[in-house]
């Protein structure tokens, strides 16, 4: 008879293999979802910014920094080189227009006048020679002409009146023949001097209008050295203030050299430098307010330089209306500069996520973990950016700056 053999209780060899197996897939799986460093960052919760998306009115300004300046510098470059011997007015005093800043001394430039004057008075005493010389020619040209004249008359009345007595025998051929030749002489002498008479007329008057018009040439040549001169009178080209001055006593200034500028002061006008993420949407005759004292002062950008340094260029507002009483240049205040009309969206207040992402994805807080997404941002201001896909009303983003988070893709909360 068959003995019926129990079962041994408890774990087989084959079973260890099971258990090892189904551990291995257990630790594979556990390092997949939490043991890569490269895409999940474990963090404090307290140390990040979390901020949640709302939605309502997004107002497109941005906040910039000015420094307040003179409406206009003039600057001013010497005429005239030359070494200073005087200095008449200090920096930062005010000036009108046609004051005299420095006094310039140029040995060059003395020599060079009295060689003009010394060239001058030569042409003038060349002009006045050559005016006396032709007038002497004139009277005596005239003088011969009268002669001539005077001849001619006497010599066809005899040659009329021997051709009168000829015709009726009363006197020979011979003396009617010589009264002839002599009138028709007297006619060729009469005309030699008449035309020799004409033509010294004609080379009078073109020699002296030469002579004339070099004349006056030098004198203007003389006055415009003189003008030089002046020039080393530096003067204020306008009514302000000497903001600098570069000039010394005992100093050579270099012709076209800048010694200092004038701030006009009748107006002022405001210099701010701006991102160069606003470059394409700040144009001119744009808005802008600036508050001070609980009152509200009124710009317009009136000048967008178009270079941009060191990620930023720079523009010139001025003020419409009314300004600050105690305005002064050099001033720093916070403009609000308008770059669109205001409307409705949805708003993810600013933080340093932009500096480490460039706005196009954030981590999106879920629970105890914040997971990265992609988003699509449009404008900004100081205090909101405008979402524009990616995200949804009453979402919680880690707003922070990024850049400790590494690779990952997963950010989990402690």
């Amino acid at each position: 008879m068959d003995i019926q053999l129990e079962k041994k209780k408890g774990l087989k060899p084959k079973h260890y293999g099971y258990i090892a197996l189904g551990a291995l897939l257990l630790f594979a799986g556990w390092k997949l979802a939490f043991g890569s460093s490269k895409s999940t960052f474990r963090t404090d919760k307290e140390r990040l910014s979390i901020s949640q998306v709302t939605y309502g009115k997004f107002d497109d300004y941005i906040t910039i920094n000015g420094n307040v300046a003179p409406i206009a510098t003039i600057y001013m470059d010497a005429y005239e080189g030359g070494r200073v011997a005087e200095k008449l007015i200090e920096e930062g005093a005010m000036v009108k227009k046609g004051d005299i800043i420095l006094k310039l001394e140029n040995m060059n430039l003395y020599e060079q006048i009295l060689a003009s004057e010394s060239n001058l008075a030569l042409k003038q005493n060349d002009l006045r020679s050559t005016r006396l010389t032709f007038d002497a020619r004139q009277v005596e040209g005239r003088r011969s002409l009268a002669t001539a004249s005077t001849d001619l008359q006497r010599l066809k009345r005899n040659f009329e009146q021997n051709e009168a007595l000829y015709a009726d025998e009363l006197i020979s051929k011979e003396v009617y023949l010589t009264s002839k030749e002599n009138y028709e002489l007297a006619q060729k002498q009469h005309e030699i001097v008449k035309l020799q008479t004409e033509q010294d007329d004609a080379l009078r008057k073109t020699s002296l209008a030469g002579l004339d018009t070099d004349l006056e040439r030098m004198k203007k040549t003389l006055s415009m050295v003189y003008e030089r001169l002046d020039h080393l009178n530096v003067r204020a080209p306008a009514d302000g203030q000497l903001g600098f001055l570069d000039a010394e006593i005992g100093q050579n200034i270099s012709q076209g050299q800048r010694i200092g500028q004038i701030n006009v002061l009748t107006d002022f006008k405001i210099e701010a430098a701006i991102d160069e993420h606003y470059i394409d949407r700040v144009k001119r005759d744009l808005s802008a307010t600036l508050e001070r004292n609980g009152k509200e002062y009124e710009l317009r950008l009136r000048k967008v330089y178009p270079e941009v340094r060191n990620g930023r260029f720079n523009v010139d507002l001025v003020f419409v209306d009314d300004k600050p009483e105690t305005i002064r240049a050099g001033q720093s205040y916070n403009l609000r500069l308008q770059l669109g009309a205001s409307n409705d969206a949805l708003l993810l207040p600013q933080g340093g996520f932009f500096t480490s992402t460039g706005g196009q994805w954030v981590f999106v807080v879920n629970g105890n973990e914040a997971l990265r997404r992609n988003i699509r941002i449009g404008k900004q201001n100081s205090k909101y950016y405008e979402v524009l896909e990616g995200l949804e009303q009453g979402e919680q983003v880690i707003t922070s700056n990024y850049d400790s988070f590494g690779e990952a893709e997963r950010i989990v909360l402690k």
